[in-house]
């Protein structure tokens, strides 16, 4: 029997995380701020996702944005961060650092990877594989730590520029690790991308633009340096979540 493919959904509240659930998602990666590519959220989301879900939930642990070169008081946040997700009874983490010359920290992401897996939670490497100047080598220093998977847009901006490298790895990986897309994932590239690829799980935010409900607004602002709409947010959809896993298996 072919095995289906699955869907983790990148979410960016217990909102999102309630809709990647209900429109058939295996797994939540909660984060925040993802137009930084995401951090950490916050202790009061981990436990409210905690008690309403059902399906997985993983946690991003990313201090900030930015390069995934960290200082020793960053990456005993996230060490604090990890204890924490423990604690809460996640299902797994997410994690990623680098080195200056862009190779794995391995001696520092070992002892994440080791404090997660003793209290039985499993280990995502996130796209900090991206940003590495030999994805080859970090590939083998990924498995030896024990992770179950890499998130990668095979180092280029979306999943479907970086396709061609997603299948070299899949194939180098030959089963060891799985091979996770995402970057770019949508209902207009995911069956192409999983055919191409041959990945057995995906990765999206699957989000839609919602309108607040304020009445009053005041137009002559901006709460942040960035241009936008001050007046609308983004929230995982549960159809664009049931139209992916069934064009994922399609």
């Amino acid at each position: 029997m072919i095995k289906p493919v699955t869907l983790e959904v990148c979410a960016n509240s217990v909102t999102s995380a309630l809709a990647a659930q209900e429109g058939g998602a295996v797994r939540v990666e909660l984060c925040e701020n993802l137009k930084e590519g995401g951090t950490t959220p916050s202790h009061g989301q981990i436990l409210m996702a905690r008690s309403l879900l059902h399906i997985k939930l993983y946690v991003l642990i990313r201090p900030r944005g930015g390069d995934f070169l960290y200082s020793e008081l960053e990456y005993q946040i996230m060490m604090a961060d990890i204890r924490y997700c423990i604690e809460a009874g996640c299902d797994g983490v997410v994690i990623g650092m680098l080195n200056p010359d862009g190779s794995i920290d391995t001696k520092r992401c070992l002892e994440m990877t080791r404090l997660a897996r003793q209290w039985g939670l499993g280990v995502t490497f996130h796209r900090a594989f991206d940003m590495c100047a030999n994805q080859d080598k970090a590939l083998e220093e990924i498995i030896e730590m024990g992770c179950e998977r890499i998130l990668t847009s095979g180092g280029k901006s979306t999943a479907m520029e970086g396709a061609t490298v997603i299948n070299h790895l899949v194939q180098k990986a030959a089963g060891r690790i799985s091979i996770m897309p995402g970057s770019g994932v949508s209902e207009a590239n995911l069956a192409d991308l999983v055919h191409f690829t041959g990945v057995t799980e995906v990765h999206s935010s699957a989000r839609i633009s919602v309108q607040s409900k304020m009445q009053y607004k005041n137009d002559y602002i901006l709460m942040s340096n960035e241009p936008g709409d001050e007046y609308s947010i983004d929230l995982t959809s549960v159809d664009r979540v049931e139209k992916l896993v069934a064009l994922a298996n399609s």
